[in-house]
């Protein structure tokens, strides 16, 4: 007879829901174990080695876009309280600004059913991958909710906020890992909106910029 560890490990496999939740309408869209996010590392970077010297001239870096790789992200730029004051004009630099990249998952639409997430309720992993570029106290945030039908209701949410002095005791100093999974949400779960911002700075050279890679959102199956 099977142990119980054989049976899990079983289930893991078959990437099937437990006893007592109905087959999925599209088995074909496999929702486990995959990266549910899109195009996760637009910028092509390698947490194994140090992110390659990105110093740009200002006419060859357009912020909310450069050379047109984050398809499937939502972009913005979000310019620093000072840089908006009236007293810093916008020739003085360095500037500094956050870069925004978000997206918004529709679960249903990436193969789970409602019976799913409001009965068994898998867990959802995130996790994130962030430059330690050193421009500033605070190079990164993320924040991650997980929202109800009507894209309005907070049903879980994460945050971190990157500082000074994380890397600390770290055994990669070039990038930091950060890392969050969501248990036990609630019936009625239907999206989930991952948010991350990182820092960049105008210089009179050009743009130095903290970058991000390996993004990630994925669901498992419960021990």
């Amino acid at each position: 007879m099977a142990s119980e560890e054989q049976q899990l490990q079983r289930k893991r496999a078959s990437k099937q829901p437990p006893p007592g939740v109905s087959v999925a309408p599209d088995p074909a869209l496999k929702p486990f174990e995959r990266n549910l996010l899109r195009n996760p590392n637009p910028e092509g970077v390698n947490i194994s080695e140090p992110a390659p010297p990105l110093t740009l001239p200002r006419a060859a870096w357009n912020p909310l876009d450069p050379k047109g790789i984050f398809k499937g992200w939502q972009v913005s730029i979000e310019p620093l309280e000072a840089d908006k004051a009236e007293v810093a004009p916008k020739s003085v630099l360095p500037r500094y600004s956050w870069c925004v990249k978000q997206q918004h998952i529709d679960l249903v639409a990436e193969g789970f059913w409602e019976e799913l997430l409001d009965s068994y309720q898998p867990n959802f992993t995130v996790m994130d991958w962030y430059e330690n570029s050193k421009l500033a106290d605070s190079v990164y945030e993320l924040h991650v909710r997980l929202l109800g039908a009507d894209r309005a209701t907070v049903m879980g949410e994460f945050h971190h906020v990157a500082h000074e002095g994380e890397q600390d005791g770290q055994e990669n100093k070039n990038w930091h890992h950060v890392s969050h999974v969501f248990q036990r949400y609630g019936a009625g779960l239907r999206y989930v909106h991952f948010l991350h911002k990182a820092k960049e700075v105008e210089m009179p050279a050009g743009f130095l910029r903290t970058r991000v890679t390996d993004s990630s959102v994925s669901a498992q199956l419960r021990d």
